[in-house]
């Protein structure tokens, strides 16, 4: 297994890059991805933006010691992208021009990614350190790429970057598990569901922190727009017409690799084939992961009853919190909620936490 998995979850192995390094002529990216949120408040902005000379990647591959750069390429012209097509207050585009769609076509490929800005660039790989020697943890980490000048904006992606630092135990005792070949051992496997239902009392402590520096009438007016799915965009120059999901936070692996390991049997239905059209907008590595796991044994025949329920209700209670918040930040302030991945969420959300009770030995 990849080592990085293990020590820093799905967050990248490397601190994310803060500028492109890739020549002086990359510079006006970096630039636009400054200007963006100011931009935004423009209506020419769209104007701006399509006369705007963006180079292509300089390679046909993406060279290990480059991946950070190839990170920091994409989550900026993911954003000018998703800026472009979602700009508040202008009316709606099915176009991204040239000059944008043909360098994102050109990363994403290389990525194995969607052309749009997914959960990935959105949390994963914008963030900093104010200090690298402490922890990937709220009070010493900022974003690198924002759609608007609000902190709330900084806060939503900031709680979900310190969660995916916390995952890691997770992935590190599941990695520990299979390596031992211990899913018949009632002590190893009681010891891995032990630091599963532990961490994520330490996720769910700072899901709940989420209002503390999000207003709900920010997020919904001001920003979760940007994050928008994209329908019927014709890339420019691509001979592509793609309609993708918006960015949500069911691109993070975290969740399905728990339900993975716990075999939760969640009925087949559309929520489930959404779940599953979700991992298209993972990077591959993820994925791939996703599906060692699945492969993984059911420990549920060897666990004790305690430690396995554990693990389950500290899953049902983040999506309770979820729930909670869905309803405070968008249902209350729309008549057709739907999430930023075009779904159902309510619903689902519910069902979700019933079946995951459910399957309580």
């Amino acid at each position: 297994m990849n080592d990085c998995l293990r020590t820093r979850g799905f967050l990248p192995a490397e601190d994310p890059d803060t500028r492109l390094t890739l020549g002086a002529k990359y510079e006006i990216i970096d630039q636009i991805g400054h200007d963006l949120p100011s931009l935004l408040l423009e209506p020419d902005c769209r104007a701006y933006l399509k006369s705007q000379n963006l180079p292509d990647w300089p390679h046909t591959n993406i060279p290990p010691q480059l991946l950070p750069q190839a990170h920091l390429y994409y989550v900026r012209l993911g954003f000018i992208a998703s800026g472009y097509i979602n700009q508040i207050g202008q009316p709606t585009t099915h176009s991204l021009p040239a000059n944008l769609a043909r360098p994102l076509c050109s990363i994403a490929e290389l990525l194995g990614r969607p052309p749009m800005l997914s959960y990935d660039g959105y949390a994963l790989y914008n963030w900093k350190r104010f200090d690298p020697e402490k922890p990937v943890a709220l009070g010493n980490i900022d974003t690198l790429q924002n759609f608007v000048h609000l902190y709330d904006e900084h806060w939503f992606i900031l709680v979900h970057v310190e969660i995916e630092a916390i995952a890691a135990a997770m992935l590190d005792a599941i990695s520990a598990l299979d390596d031992a070949a211990g899913f018949w051992d009632r002590e190893q496997v009681d010891s891995c569901l032990q630091t599963l239902a532990e961490t994520m009392e330490r996720v769910i402590g700072v899901l709940k922190r989420i209002p503390e520096k999000m207003s709900d009438e920010l997020y919904f007016s001001r920003f979760r727009p940007y994050i928008g799915q994209f329908r019927d965009v014709t890339y420019e120059s691509m001979g592509q017409i793609h309609s993708f999901r918006g960015e949500t936070g069911a691109q993070s692996s975290v969740m399905p690799t728990l339900v993975e390991f716990m075999k939760i049997p969640h009925q087949p239905n559309r929520l489930i084939q959404h779940l599953n059209d979700m991992r298209h907008y993972m990077p591959p590595e993820h994925q791939q992961w996703l599906d060692r796991v699945h492969g993984m044994p059911d420990v549920r025949p060897i666990a004790t009853a305690s430690c396995f329920n554990a693990v389950l209700e500290r899953m049902a209670e983040f999506r309770e919190i979820h729930y909670h918040w869905a309803i405070k930040y968008i249902a209350r302030r729309c008549n057709d909620p739907q999430g930023t991945g075009g779904t159902p969420y309510l619903k689902w959300l519910k069902y979700l936490i019933d079946e995951t009770r459910q399957h309580r030995l």
